[in-house]
This record gives C-alpha cells, sequence and structure tokens, in this order.
C-alpha cells in the first residue's frame, strides 16, 4: 500500500478521509494542532519523529497495531525524515545487508555472496 502514496502527508490525508473523519475530529481525539495537521497531511511540515505522537495519530485515525497500515504509517514516517524505520535498524542482520540494498536501488550490482545472504536472510522472515 505504501507505493501507491507519495508521501507520509498524503497517506495520513487519505487514509483519515477513507475512514470519513474530519480533520478537526482527528484533532479533537489525537490532542492536535489543526494548523499543524493541516501542514502534515499538504507535506508542508515533516511527519513526527516521536514515536508516541505517532502511535497517538495512528490510534485517533483507527489503524490497527501490527496491519499493513501500521507498518505503512510508521514506515513512511521516517522515510519522509529521511530514517530508516528503527525496528528494522535493531536487527543487526538486516543492517549487515543494508549496503548490498543500498547499491541495488543505485543500480550497482550487489556481489553474489550479498545476495546469497539476503535472499538466505529474506526466507527466514
Amino acid at each position: 500500500m505504501a507505493d501507491e502514496y507519495k508521501s507520509f502527508g498524503d497517506f495520513f490525508k487519505q487514509l483519515r478521509k477513507k475512514k470519513k473523519i474530519t480533520l478537526r475530529e482527528f484533532c479533537i481525539q489525537a490532542q492536535a494542532d489543526p494548523a499543524n495537521i493541516s501542514r502534515l497531511e499538504r507535506g508542508a511540515m515533516p511527519p513526527p519523529q516521536d514515536k508516541d505522537i505517532l502511535e497517538r495519530y495512528a490510534k485517533a485515525i483507527g489503524i490497527k497495531i501490527g496491519s499493513d497500515d501500521w507498518y505503512t504509517f510508521f514506515d513512511l514516517a521516517a522515510a519522509g525524515r529521511g530514517m530508516i524505520p528503527k525496528d528494522l535498524m535493531s536487527d543487526s542482520e538486516v543492517v549487515k545487508k543494508l549496503p548490498a540494498f543500498f547499491r541495488t536501488l543505485r543500480g550497482q550490482k550487489p556481489t553474489e555472496e550479498e545476495m546469497l545472504k539476503l535472499v538466505d536472510k529474506i526466507k527466514k522472515s
């Protein structure tokens, strides 16, 4: 689902609208400032970095913990801040594979050994 959205703000707004929650209703439920949420949805403000704020927003929109929308919400928030999600960074095996992944994204071919390790990690997931 993350591929369908350009940004965290776009995903946030579309999900809020899909659930028929007005901006004001969301802000009351999430204890958030309407002006800041409007800027967030338009991409004029970066996603929150604080996990507690993100969880409060997710709950106010009705995102179920562990759902695809939950991970999309947090992944897009991290990407919108130029970060790799913390749960991935806490897995040392994943961190070891990141250089090969980054090279692949840049169109550079990883070594055969790196590819085999990456495939093995994916199979074990």
